[in-house]
């Protein structure tokens, strides 16, 4: 069982000295506390359980140290910033395991760089030893890298010719999209196993600046410094964070319980069903209330725990292949909320409550399951929570005779809360006709009812009481028949249409590719290079290309 939940004393291989305006992480593997047993994570390589302390490190500098305006990536290794993802855990994970991996990487990878667009946390990755594979990818995702020229460092991405298979966590794409390196270039680099150091790094752009090592802690501090003054992270953040206190999670049994999430898993029907409450109280009345309820206030305390809710489901139960989403509480009383927090996120906390509502929502566009929004006689899909509903491969409604259910879009779901294509999940909706929208956003604020909310698009189908029962039973027992491969691609394929940005193309293009690639006999089976990898043994190919 993998808990995503962790704190900064339980850290293992990372720890976090906060000097405002900058907090160094530092990089620090314990080599025999990997998160299962068969393998060291040597030269500061890492595993599952290194990325869920990093996620968690991010997310509490955003929250708790709003004073911090640079995080320094840097390594306690005396030979090795980051050896990249552990190999022998590769070797013997499963396949899921290897994706969600990969995904749950590039998540954390994403998150940093939406902190420094959206929040004003700049990264500087201090290198002062070599970056391998997963190391360099890491530091490909702060603002600015720097590299000790020593003659030994070096930055490479070694996992086509020594692994055959391909950097996991979004390496190919940013160095042709964010830092712009010539594809001949890049390609040459992605198959050199020992990687580029010195002034050729600075040259072909794989770095910002390399430096002498008797320069270099003087050159870190210079550049952090000029990162602060970069940074748009207003002086008015200065002073107490928010803790992020635990989620006080139960399980029992089949059931897993948060305070306002609820989670039931059905083995037998391979359904997960996630109900969401609404809140229990009004909003806070000001910036000053909202500060004092911290992370107990209701937007972030769902969605922290919807998170993760979802990061459990994509890695504890991976058969349960349908997610039915529900809602349960006052419509109104969840308007409120979404109204405030809209007012407030002119304030870094509410700024940070809502950056963290557009990526949760992106953790769910990205999870490979089902996704099925049923709004019924006590729902409350309104503002954030209606986002859920555009989530969504499907809506149902009830067009009930007594009391039907209602739901409403307010501003909230017109561009604050974008999907991996950069627009709104109702501007994807309605791509082709861009006329709808317009229509859509003059029913912002009002409560629809099923036949309002079919006629404006928001919903897929809103059977009536007498059909609802057995339209949603065919509904799940139809899904569980398909291939879950198939239904995996076809959902992804179908979610994301529109422009393409460089967090599409790593979720549409490069994880789609390494999903395949890590099942083929090349990287998978006994003669493979993930297995033959620090054997001696010369990996044996299949060597035709498809």
């Amino acid at each position: 069982m993998v808990d995503f939940e962790t704190h900064p004393q339980r850290y293992r291989h990372w720890k976090i000295v906060i000097d405002p305006p900058r907090a160094d992480l530092i990089l620090d593997v314990d080599a025999s506390a990997g998160l299962d047993d068969g393998y060291e994570l040597k030269l500061n390589s890492y595993d599952l359980g290194v990325d869920i302390e990093l996620s968690d490190a991010v997310q509490r500098l955003r929250f708790e140290h709003p004073e911090v305006k640079v995080a320094v990536l840097c390594s306690a290794h005396p030979s090795a910033f980051c050896a990249g993802a552990n190999i022998g855990m590769l070797a013997r994970a499963s396949h899921a395991h290897k994706v969600n991996f990969c995904k749950f990487t590039n998540e954390t990878r994403l998150a940093m760089e939406d902190a420094s667009a959206h929040s004003g946390l700049k990264f500087l990755a201090a290198l002062d030893a070599t970056a391998t594979g997963g190391g360099y990818e890491l530091a490909l995702a702060a603002d600015y890298i720097l590299l000790v020229d020593d003659g030994n460092a070096a930055v490479s991405l070694p996992e086509v010719p020594s692994l055959g298979v391909l950097p996991g966590t979004g390496g190919l794409t940013r160095l042709v999209d964010k830092r712009k390196v010539r594809r001949d270039l890049a390609d040459v680099f992605c198959t050199l196993e020992e990687g580029v150091r010195g002034p050729r790094a600075v040259e072909w752009g794989l770095v910002d600046e390399t430096v002498a090592r008797s320069e270099f802690e003087c050159c870190v501090r210079e550049r952090a410094l000029e990162l602060v003054a970069d940074s748009e992270r207003s002086e008015g953040s200065v002073g107490k964070g928010v803790e992020l206190s635990p989620l006080d999670k139960v399980r029992e049994g089949d059931h897993i319980r948060y305070r306002y999430v609820r989670v039931q898993l059905d083995e037998d029907s391979r359904v997960a069903r996630l109900e969401l409450r609404g809140p229990d109280d009004p909003p806070p009345a000001d910036v000053g209330e909202l500060l004092e309820q911290g992370a107990a206030c209701w937007p972030l305390q769902i969605l922290r725990e919807l998170d993760d809710a979802v990061l459990n489901l994509r890695f504890n139960a991976p058969r349960l292949g349908t997610l039915i989403i529900k809602s349960r509480g006052d419509l109104n009383a969840v308007l409120a909320h979404d109204e405030q927090l809209r007012a407030l996120r002119s304030h870094w906390l509410g700024r940070e409550i809502m950056g963290l509502a557009k990526r949760v929502m992106k953790r769910l566009d990205v999870t490979s399951r089902t996704l099925i929004a049923l709004v019924d006689p006590g729902s409350c899909f309104g503002g954030l929570l209606a986002e859920v509903l555009f989530v969504a491969d499907r809506t149902y409604m009830r067009d009930a005779q007594e009391a039907p259910p209602r739901i409403a879009i307010t501003e909230t779901n017109f561009g604050l809360l974008p999907t991996l294509n950069g627009l709104s999940r109702l501007a994807t909706r309605f791509l082709g006709d861009p006329s709808w929208l317009n229509e859509v956003k003059t029913l912002s604020g009002r409560m629809l009812d099923p036949r309002e909310a079919l006629t404006a698009g928001l919903i897929t189908y809103a059977p009536d009481d007498i059909d609802w029962d057995e339209e949603i039973r065919l509904l799940i027992e139809e899904r569980a028949s398909f291939s879950p491969d198939a239904l995996s691609g076809m959902e992804a394929n179908l979610r994301f249409p529109g422009p393409e940005t460089m967090e599409s193309k790593i979720f549409g293009r490069l994880s789609a590719w390494q999903n395949w690639i890590f099942s083929r006999p090349n990287a998978a089976g006994s003669g493979s290079a993930l297995k033959s990898y620090g054997t001696g043994r010369r990996p044996k190919f299949d060597l035709e290309r498809t």
